[in-house]
């Protein structure tokens, strides 16, 4: 995976037991992103209430989109209407495939969020985003990749990038979880995200 390092640290014919050394970026494969990470007030990682990082959740899916496409409101569908204040949002593209098939295309020509669906995720008070590609914007324009950062988490919106495994999802609404590593003062750590159905599902 890129960002990722691991070498060996002990071995068990010559220390008595197994264990690695792990270098990892912060940001890479699934993760989850601090305010800090564009320079916006807000918790770091290790500051995050467990409440904020759990929930009820909606999925949209936008499957077969167009690689570069620019995600806005019109894409919501019925959603606009229904997903309630408060709720988390998990938008399913299928772009996770890329991600060991086509690296450069995952990382290049990943679908991203507007400035007006950016605004609108904040209106309703989202408490999670959660997304297929690596970034919620264009990694390889600045502007906008620190414009939509910076919109969410002035808006207090947890943003979650590079998730995967979405096709195991059969059902429209499920109870999302975001674990992030615990790193002091951390401006995004890599996560294990879990959703499961509601129980009235």
């Amino acid at each position: 995976m890129p960002g990722v390092a691991i070498s060996e640290a002990k071995t068990l014919k010559k220390d008595g037991w197994n264990a690695v050394n792990i270098q990892i970026y912060s940001h890479a494969g699934t993760h989850m992103d601090a305010p800090v990470h564009f320079g916006v007030d807000g918790p770091t990682i290790d500051q995050m209430p467990l409440d904020s990082l759990m929930g009820q959740a909606r999925i949209l899916d936008l499957r077969g989109i167009s690689p570069g496409a620019i995600m806005d409101t019109g894409d919501l569908g019925s959603l606009k209407e229904t997903l309630n204040d408060g709720d988390s949002l998990i938008i399913r593209t299928g772009w996770s495939k890329y991600a060991v098939s086509d690296p450069g295309k995952y990382r290049d020509q990943l679908p991203r969020i507007s400035e007006k669906l950016a605004h609108w995720l904040v209106q309703k008070k989202v408490k999670i985003l959660a997304v297929e590609p690596p970034s919620v914007a264009n990694v390889n324009d600045l502007a906008e990749v620190t414009l939509i950062h910076r919109i969410l988490f002035s808006g207090q919106v947890i943003i979650v990038e590079g998730i995967c495994n979405l096709d195991e999802i059969k059902v429209e609404e499920v109870e999302l979880m975001v674990m992030p590593l615990k790193i002091g003062g951390g401006d995004g750590a890599p996560a294990r995200v879990l959703a499961r159905p509601l129980h009235n599902s």
